[in-house]
């Protein structure tokens, strides 16, 4: 997997604390210290969740391997659709708890890394930089999560919902990219 796929699948994946950090940013004043630990967490997460994926991943490989790009599609799309689903649900559950919490805060980093897990578990199919995979994957969700409370903060010209909802169209095209390039069409 290039470096473009991976940042993709980073920005991707980091959709859901975009989305919870807008929130948060929108609903509370925060300050600097709970964005950093928010963010700090949320990326912590979302990097060692596909780690745990990717061994899980990688020791049924050799037993998938013929339809391995099939299962790796699936686990993008299943979490891309999941990810739209939940963006146009009933949404403002998000505002009614507080992230300064550190109870809320590591609640809400478990929640939004399992689709992190997910695909760290379609890692273990395909070739792929683990190592590369979770250092990409913390920093960008880090940045997305500061620059989500910021925003918030600011404006709310970007809607939570249209961040999830476009981190599931880019893991869907991924999943897409990925069977295409095992049937060599691309």
């Amino acid at each position: 997997m290039n470096l473009t796929s991976l940042i993709l699948i980073s920005l991707g994946l980091s959709m859901d604390c975009f989305a919870v950090s807008l929130s948060f940013g929108t609903a509370h004043k925060l300050a600097w210290k709970d964005i950093l630990r928010m963010a700090f967490l949320f990326g912590l997460f979302q990097g060692v969740m596909p780690l745990i994926g990717w061994l899980v991943g990688s020791s049924i490989q050799s037993y998938i391997a013929p339809v391995d790009h099939w299962i790796a599609f699936a686990i993008l799309s299943v979490i891309g659709l999941k990810m739209i689903w939940q963006a146009f649900g009933s949404g403002d559950s998000r505002r009614s708890v507080d992230i300064r919490k550190i109870t809320v805060l590591l609640t809400l980093s478990i929640a939004t890394s399992i689709d992190a897990l997910i695909t760290g578990v379609g890692f273990g199919f395909i070739r792929v930089n683990i190592l590369e995979a979770v250092v990409l994957i913390s920093l960008i969700t880090f940045l997305v999560s500061v620059t989500g409370a910021k925003l918030g903060e600011k404006t709310t010209f970007i809607p939570a919902r249209w961040a999830e909802f476009l981190g599931g169209m880019v893991l869907i095209a991924i999943g897409v990219k990925v069977v295409l390039e095992h049937l060599a069409v691309i």
